[in-house]
């Protein structure tokens, strides 16, 4: 059975990525919230085998810790997803808040180079694997107030297409997936917790679920050995673009 290491796997997109995988693979399951890892591993532990790791992408030291200190049954690492992430505020730049911009680029960015990093040294010498990396429609579209998680989200773009040109040589494969409005914890932690505000994103219209997402990601991974799906950009069907939502509030 092939294993897959997802990071962000406590909820959203990447819990739901998860829960589909979990029929055909085994599952590295990591994240920040422990008693969070442990009530996913308790979900889907009748299904496969699952090890929880947990750290904080932001944290390169943690990162390689766990990654390189895998226990030697759970060394062939086929999958990896980039999920780990999130946008913290919506300001203009010159308003925002210095840690938010940090933890932005931190996370999204950061994160994806440290995870990566580590990962890459058990699938090079298999001369196969698959990276998926999580952008967003925000990574093909600049848009007011979201200068600087557009620009990490621009940098994952840029990531994804630089590692499918670098690892094609070695036999890896890298998708990247952008999605569009998603209903997931993305706006409460933007908001910091403003279940008002988070609420008014997903208003007169139906967002895309992290299943929908988690379904694409699926999709990439189970095609053919020799086909590589570079690119997928997912929107709800009320969206155009990243700011062009048609919404009815009247219902």
């Amino acid at each position: 059975m092939k294993t897959a290491l997802i990071t962000g796997a406590t909820s959203g997109i990447g819990k739901a990525t998860a829960k589909i995988l979990a029929k055909e693979y085994r599952l590295i399951l990591c994240g920040r919230r422990s008693d969070r890892l442990e009530e996913i591993k308790s979900e889907l532990t009748p299904f496969t085998e699952v090890l929880t790791l947990n750290f904080d992408v932001r944290d390169k030291e943690a990162v390689f810790k766990a990654i390189t200190n895998l226990p030697d049954n759970w060394n062939q690492l086929d999958v990896l997803i980039n999920n780990a992430g999130n946008a913290h505020g919506l300001a203009s730049f010159q308003d925002a808040e210095l840690e938010d911009l940090e933890n932005m680029i931190d996370g999204n960015v950061k994160g994806i180079i440290y995870v990566t990093k580590a990962v890459l040294p058990y699938m090079i010498p298999q001369n196969s694997g698959h990276i998926v990396n999580l952008s967003s429609i925000a990574g093909k579209q600049v848009y007011t107030n979201g200068t600087t998680y557009c620009a990490s989200k621009w940098a994952v773009e840029a990531l994804s297409k630089g590692m499918r040109l670098d690892l094609l040589p070695l036999g890896i494969k890298v998708t990247n997936v952008a999605p569009g409005a998603v209903e997931t914890e993305f706006s409460l932690v933007r908001f910091k917790g403003d279940e008002e505000k988070s609420a008014n994103v997903y208003a007169g219209f139906e967002p895309l679920q992290a299943e929908d997402i988690a379904q694409s990601i699926y999709f990439a991974i189970s095609q053919p050995d020799h086909v590589q799906i570079g690119d997928i950009t997912i929107t709800p069907k009320a969206q155009a673009d990243g700011t062009t939502i048609l919404r009815n509030l009247s219902k």
